[in-house]
């Protein structure tokens, strides 16, 4: 196996940071048999500052020296082009996943309290392995109707079920806890490629309460987004006027302690996991620092310096 820093460049040779730069990037992706356009090398670039030229030439003398491949304008490692069809096919599964997360995200979007919905995961990034993969959504809430959102939410879940769609809101947390942790590449990655269907100033405003993000992800940049769909505003407000007072306070208490009680042993073994009164994170396996684990043994078996 030819180590990726085993090859000399040719021609205008990119500064090392930068070269190691695209390693880990490239890395990175790899983990999700993901190839990457230039503007995503660029965007998702861990750790060092560039202009998108600066990268186009980085990896154009990294192609060049033979160590990543650029086929049908994806970038990868080593000789992986297969994944240039494998994204293909991914992306058009993803189309039809989409088409479902829009339509389901407006109806959660109108449910009381919900405040933002938010697409993320593999169809965040075009990325589902098969046509009937889960849609996973980051929610923000009205604060001190984190659980009742949810339980509001999990009702949706099994309505959609039974159209054939999975829903999975598996990260709700109320709109004054923006600031996320443990602050790792994960969750940088995870925060960066959310993409949001309602509350749109939410959406910067959670990226802006977490500016250690541009520490792993320097050239990220907020897109602009439309404007918010307000046919449901009215519903909204009725049902949030009907569960603004002690009933609703009430069921918020009683679902909280609920699920607390139901979930403290797994929550108790995972690190990942978060139950309170702002958050409910039932990320009860820890994807994230298995990801993580592997980055980090991919980094030593190609023998990649740390940034």
């Amino acid at each position: 196996m030819a180590y990726l820093n085993g090859a000399t460049l040719r021609g205008a040779t990119p500064s090392p940071a930068l070269h190691r730069a695209l390693q880990h990037t490239l890395l990175y992706a790899d983990l999700f048999d993901y190839p990457l356009t230039l503007v995503e090398a660029w965007r998702y670039l861990i750790g060092v500052k560039a202009t998108v030229w600066e990268v186009r030439a980085a990896l154009a003398a990294a192609v060049h020296a033979g160590i990543f491949t650029h086929h049908a304008g994806f970038y990868s490692l080593g000789n992986r082009s297969e994944l240039a069809a494998l994204r293909t096919e991914r992306e058009r599964r993803a189309r039809v996943l989409w088409w479902h997360a829009r339509r389901w995200g407006a109806a959660l979007s109108a449910l009381p309290f919900v405040r933002m919905a938010a697409v993320t995961g593999a169809l965040a990034m075009n990325n589902t392995a098969t046509d009937d993969d889960d849609i996973d959504f980051l929610v923000l809430t009205a604060p001190g109707r984190v659980w009742l959102a949810r339980i509001l939410c999990i009702g949706l879940v099994h309505v959609a079920r039974r159209f054939g769609v999975a829903l999975c809101p598996n990260y709700v947390l109320s709109a004054t806890a923006l600031e996320q942790s443990p602050r790792n590449l994960y969750i940088a990655h995870e925060l960066a490629q959310m993409v949001p269907l309602s509350g749109y100033t939410l959406h910067a405003a959670i990226l802006a309460a977490n500016e250690w993000v541009l520490e792993f992800l320097p050239n990220l940049e907020v897109k602009e987004r439309g404007p918010a769909d307000g046919r449901w505003a009215m519903a909204q407000k009725l049902g949030e006027h009907v569960l603004a007072n002690g009933l609703g306070d009430w069921l918020e208490r009683w679902e909280r302690g609920r699920k607390q009680r139901k979930f403290a042993r797994q929550a108790a073994r995972s690190a990942a996991a978060q139950l309170d009164a702002d958050h409910v994170k039932g990320h009860f396996n820890d994807h994230g620092a298995r990801v993580l684990a592997e980055y980090q043994s991919r980094l030593e078996l190609y023998r990649v310096e740390e940034g």
